[in-house]
């Protein structure tokens, strides 16, 4: 078998991922597309390892050795992601990756339209708000 065949296989599926990733909202479509890319990594991983394994006579499988790690690794990512999107989910009630930008900052999505006062300490903000 021929190296362009995975390696083809694995330019298709790495840009199918790559496209998921840039062009979704919801935030499990994008850990799926990531992880769309990696199995297009491990496939490329394996395909060199038995290209090269037959070129160089030796059996090391390092390439197999990898892909095995990288999984491990996309598994514990995969984990900590949807624990993170569902715990973001229970917070917010949406998993869009566009309303949840400004999570960071603390500030509501329609802006700063609340009636505190531009100056004054951090307590009476607080007072404020409640």
């Amino acid at each position: 078998m021929h190296l362009a065949y995975p390696a083809v296989l694995s330019v298709l599926l790495f840009c199918t991922g790559l496209y998921g990733v840039l062009a979704r909202r919801n935030a499990i479509l994008v850990l799926m597309s990531v992880e769309l890319m990696l199995n297009a990594v491990n496939l490329n991983l394996v395909a060199f390892d038995v290209w090269l394994s037959r070129a160089a006579e030796e059996r090391l499988h390092s390439g197999q050795a990898l892909t095995l790690f990288t999984i491990a690794i996309a598994a514990a990512e995969i984990g900590i992601g949807l624990a993170i999107v569902l715990a973001v989910h229970r917070n917010r009630g949406t998993s869009d990756i566009d309303k949840l930008r400004d999570t960071a900052e603390g500030h509501e999505p329609d802006g700063p339209d609340t009636d505190i006062p531009a100056t004054g300490t951090a307590a009476e903000k607080a007072e404020a708000t409640a």
